[in-house]
């Protein structure tokens, strides 16, 4: 049946042209922003897994950055150990000199005391950013965030890099060198004690070093899983949410020839109510 009043042809050709406008919409807009899910509209489960993905992104860049901050402490730590070890080494060369009565004691002891003050100056200048693992002056454990662990429920439990700085107390009031005040090679009468003390000394010196070593290893390890596990998320999100431009490009020139052929479509059915005058044509 005809109509003057109700063209159906033009009426779903008109649709049929909305539809393809929208679609070249979305698709001019993909190509443009780079993204094809721009929000949550556009496909609102994809979108909030690639913001979830993007918040652990960026707090991995934080966790880098309270890792490189801790590896700046720690290696300063170690660097502590490494130096008072050599300075005790020195310390106990002077000590198995005393032992030689052709030596004299006064001028070692001066230069044990020289070493002691070495030792008291590189324990003082070992820290960063006001934190010293060395001095004593910590009392709670030196903690780097090492990373955040996302359980299957979405909560997070943060892991930690730990250095007890009681077990890495380097200076002269602490329990490792605190022995160091009492030699004394003008008056020991038992020089054999005195080696034995700086020998404990260095073997615990030794372990602090080792702590020390051992985290920063710990550090360093994490710093670059992080750094790769950032890249692998952000490749990740990047195929959940970019626009596969080849694609699109493909898609672009299908709709734009719909478009043209929607028109011509529509065209036709507005032409249609004219045919009908023929109909009352003598």
């Amino acid at each position: 049946m005809s109509s003057i009043l109700t063209n159906n042809g033009a009426i779903v050709a008109l649709q049929t042209l909305k539809g393809i406008n929208q679609n070249l919409g979305k698709t001019q807009d993909s190509i443009s922003t780079g993204k094809m899910i721009n929000n949550a509209k556009d496909n609102a489960a994809i979108w909030a897994i690639s913001k979830v993905m993007d918040s652990d992104v960026s707090a991995f860049k934080s966790i880098q950055s309270n890792l490189s901050m801790g590896a700046s402490v720690i290696t300063n730590g170690r660097v502590a150990a490494e130096t008072v070890g050599d300075l005790l080494n020195q310390i106990k060369t002077k000590v198995v000199a005393a032992q030689d009565g052709s030596f004299n004691r006064e001028t070692l002891q001066a230069d044990i005391d020289d070493l002691k003050a070495q030792i008291t100056s590189a324990v003082s200048a070992s820290q960063f950013n006001g934190i010293n693992l060395v001095n004593g002056s910590e009392t709670v454990d030196f903690e780097v965030l090492a990373s955040l662990d996302r359980a299957a429920d979405g909560t997070m439990t943060p892991s930690t890099i730990d250095v007890d700085p009681t077990a890495t107390d380097l200076s002269l009031g602490g329990t490792i060198l605190a022995a160091m005040d009492a030699i004394d090679v003008t008056t020991s009468a038992d020089l054999g004690a005195d080696l034995q003390t700086v020998e404990d000394a260095v073997a615990d010196v030794i372990d602090v070093a080792f702590a020390f070593g051992s985290a920063g290893k710990r550090i360093e390890i994490q710093s670059n899983f992080i750094s790769k596990l950032s890249d692998s998320m952000t490749t990740a999100i990047g195929a959940l949410v970019d626009t596969n431009m080849e694609e699109a490009s493909a898609r672009l020139q299908a709709l734009q020839t719909q478009q043209q052929l929607g028109i011509q479509s529509l065209s036709i059915a507005n032409q249609a109510p004219q045919s009908i005058l023929a109909l009352f044509r003598g």
